[in-house]
């Protein structure tokens, strides 16, 4: 069980997020152009790229190739100290 808020996004959630957003900026992608690139919603991807929602495998295999990304490249920016006291590593 996360010992985060539920008012606070779930700090690995967040992480995708932000790599998502940074990946998405780097090639000049707006949040409509990626939403129309990967199949998804505007708003689903906002609620994704804030950490608001846990995306499925699916939904992340569309985003990355809607970025033109290997999938694995979506996990690049997930920050050790974001998830640090949650899981142990594998």
């Amino acid at each position: 069980m996360s010992s985060a808020s539920p008012d606070l996004p779930d700090p690995q959630l967040l992480a995708i997020g932000m790599q998502i957003r940074r990946l998405r900026e780097e090639r000049g992608y707006s949040l409509e152009q990626l939403a129309e690139r990967s199949g998804l919603s505007f708003r689903g991807l906002i609620y994704i790229e804030h950490g608001q929602r846990n995306a499925s495998t699916l939904t992340l295999l569309r985003i990355a190739s809607g970025l033109d990304v290997h999938s694995g490249k979506l996990f690049d920016g997930r920050s050790h100290d974001a998830t640090d006291g949650l899981a142990p590593e594998i």
